[in-house]
């Protein structure tokens, strides 16, 4: 068999697509594997929020139109970029195991450190949010581009710290930039940070099939419980919404944040159950947060 990869053409996207094609090349059927490179919208447009140009879909729909017309059979993700809802035809056949969940400080100082009114670079109101409800001071701008992109803004002075997400600069050898990591009792991560899932249409049972070889059992139980309390709070990529779950045997424990956009309101919840309904967990936790108020918080994004 012979297996296309459409991937976006950023340094992380490829490592990523790379590292997906050698593990399928030691996989049994598989003849040869090549990659698609294509540009996204959600690359070419950097001088807008991605709330105000689409949300992160704009990353992968080229992609999907790709294995749509036959000229690639999968796509490679990070599965914090994948909206929750996915497109009629299309679905995640597999996640690989986790690398590191946690968001990075990046910029030579740890967090304690950063003076009174430092300026953060991020575009993500989760961070946002999370950085505001730590330190009111802080002033945060937002911060497109890719990882390379980012960190050259930061050499040049622009802001005195950026928020990145650690796994990807460990996979890229850029881990030495980094000044401190934040725990999840600390900053929450986006639901299935640090996972990369791989994506094909739903009616190549062959794929299917073949790529459940690959995935991770872990990855894939914690990846369903914290993209459920997206679903399920009809979060996009904008929402200050955070959920990241651990598993201990067979047992599954979930902790998931809404908060508004300047840290002002804030509902954090957990809730262990079976790792054998993972869905079922996040469905039933995210039914907490809004019995908290958590779509009411969540309307103060929209009128920001």
């Amino acid at each position: 068999m012979k297996i296309r990869i459409a991937t976006r053409k950023s340094a992380l996207a490829l490592w990523q697509a790379e590292h997906v094609a050698d593990l399928l090349r030691q996989t049994d059927g598989v003849d040869t594997v090549e990659l698609v490179p294509l540009s996204t919208k959600g690359d070419e447009i950097l001088d807008r929020s991605l709330q105000k140009i689409g949300g992160k879909g704009l990353f992968i729909k080229e992609l999907e139109i790709a294995m749509a017309d036959g000229r690639a059979d999968i796509a490679v993700h990070s599965m914090k970029d994948v909206p929750a809802d996915m497109p009629e035809g299309f679905t995640i056949a597999c996640v690989l195991k986790r690398a590191n969940h946690a968001d990075a400080l990046v910029g030579g100082k740890t967090f304690d450190q950063l003076p009174e009114a430092a300026l953060v670079g991020s575009s993500s109101l989760r961070r946002q949010a999370q950085l505001k409800m730590m330190r009111p001071d802080l002033r945060i701008e937002p911060l497109r581009g890719n990882v390379n992109t980012r960190l050259a803004k930061l050499e040049a002075g622009d802001y005195d710290a950026i928020i990145l997400a650690a796994a990807g600069l460990e996979r890229l050898g850029l881990d030495h930039h980094i000044a401190e990591r934040f725990d999840p009792d600390q900053m929450l991560p986006a639901a299935a940070q640090g996972v990369v899932g791989i994506e094909c249409r739903d009616d190549r049972q062959d794929l299917l099939d073949l790529l459940q070889e690959l995935n991770d059992p872990v990855s894939s139980v914690t990846t369903s419980a914290e993209r459920a309390i997206a679903f399920r709070l009809q979060a996009n990529c904008q929402s200050p919404v955070a959920s990241f779950a651990t598993v201990d045997g067979d047992s599954l424990t979930l902790t998931a944040l809404v908060a508004s956009p300047d840290g002002s309101r804030s509902l954090k919840k957990t809730l262990t159950g079976s790792a054998q309904d993972a869905r079922g967990l996040g469905e039933s936790l995210a039914e907490q947060l809004i019995e908290g108020g958590a779509m009411d918080i969540l309307a103060e994004t929209v009128h920001a």
